[in-house]
């Protein structure tokens, strides 16, 4: 799953090259304008989670807050029927380009049934989940439900990681490369979910093979220009444009939003190579990977539907977990993404990191960091499903 964040990558780049020349020039109300730059109406739904009575609607509403590709947030959920959840795909939420067999996005809905699952606990419910109750594709996900979930009241016991949801985030930044991640840590990150290995490295040498990895892969997807394409087209540029799309890659706050509103960024200078725009996603890319300490991956024996589920629900934990122990986590799939260009650093990754002819689900960056911030969220009704 992969997993962009352009606004941090521009913001302090951006900031230096401007360097006082064009925000200055914007006025005395800039000070103003910066302090009205939180897209509050997009950030609602964090502190909305939890304040529904009906069981169903309080999980959902925490599990509209898993992590997916890109942030797209690709679920439906149909609550006509009484005590179930169908869980269906947007297929307007699909990445056609980086993810051509919605590998990436079947994790984000795996992550999803997780968070709804964990949060069912705290009201004491289990939820029977049956997948793909009609069938499935391999190839890419149809117009067929995902999930069915029986919620099923049992006095059942709190889920320990559900005090974990709020606090959660991928963490795209530097991590603090002078304080190590303990070798003696990662297996108590284990996610222990059926069908999923879970393996990871403090080791200097394979971490900065990995690292070579990672960097190779994410320079692969910015210069290819369908790919990087299929990021641009999902950035919202400002406050106003993440509000009235809360998805995709939310490019805001200051100065971005400055520059924005002067025309200085533009989503065409984003995708241009050379542009400032363009080259401060490598800047700070570059040294945000090699600041890494430690990964860790997932596989699975096969790459079905099932298995990718479950991979999404092991990374949900996984995510989870990292955040009860005080580490940041930070998907870095690009290496396995599934279209042409990646093919040989897909099979590096393979031949690096699997087992036996296993698939390699997810890839993730380790480390220690700062807090960052929430990310967009459509609100719980726009995710219901009434036809």
């Amino acid at each position: 799953m992969q997993n962009s964040n352009a606004s941090r990558l521009s913001r302090r780049h951006l900031m230096t090259l401007v360097g006082g020349g064009a925000i200055v020039a914007a006025g005395g109300g800039l000070g103003l304008f910066s302090a009205t730059r939180t897209p509050h109406a997009a950030l609602a739904p964090w502190a909305q989670a939890g304040m529904y009575e009906e069981p169903r609607r309080f999980a959902l509403s925490h599990a509209i807050l898993a992590p997916n590709p890109h942030n797209l947030q690709p679920w439906l959920v149909d609550l006509r029927e009484e005590n179930v959840v169908t869980l269906w795909v947007d297929p307007a939420r699909r990445l056609p380009v980086t993810d051509p067999f919605d590998r990436q996005l079947t994790i984000g809905l795996g992550c999803f049934l997780e968070q709804m699952t964990i949060a069912a606990s705290a009201r004491g419910y289990r939820v029977e989940t049956t997948l793909f109750p009609q069938g499935s594709s391999e190839d890419v996900l149809g117009e067929l439900p995902v999930a069915r979930a029986r919620f099923v009241f049992d006095n059942r016991s709190l889920d320990p990681l559900f005090a974990q949801i709020p606090h959660r985030r991928s963490t795209k930044e530097p991590f603090d490369m002078m304080r190590a991640v303990a070798a003696e840590a990662l297996p108590g990150l284990n996610p222990s979910v059926q069908g999923i290995g879970f393996d990871g490295t403090v080791n200097a040498a394979r971490v900065a093979e990995l690292r070579a990895l990672i960097w190779d892969a994410w320079m692969i997807e910015y210069t290819t220009p369908a790919a990087i394409g299929e990021s641009v087209d999902l950035m919202r540029l400002g406050k106003a444009e993440i509000n009235a799309n809360p998805d995709g890659i939310d490019v805001g706050g200051m100065p971005l939003d400055g520059l924005i509103a002067l025309g200085l960024v533009t989503r065409e200078d984003l995708a241009t190579p050379g542009t400032v725009s363009y080259n401060a996603g490598i800047d700070m890319y570059q040294p945000m990977l090699a600041a890494t300490p430690a990964f860790v991956w997932l596989t699975s024996a096969d790459n079905s539907r099932n298995s990718q589920i479950a991979a999404g629900r092991a990374w949900l934990r996984l995510n989870l977990q990292t955040t009860q122990q005080g580490l940041a986590l930070h998907p870095v799939s690009q290496c396995l993404q599934e279209y042409p260009e990646m093919a040989e650093l897909y099979d590096t990754a393979h031949r690096t990191l699997a087992n036996n002819g296993e698939t390699v689900q997810m890839l993730g960056r380790l480390g220690y960091a700062a807090p960052v911030p929430q990310t967009p969220r459509w609100s719980l009704d726009a995710k219901i499903k009434h036809t």
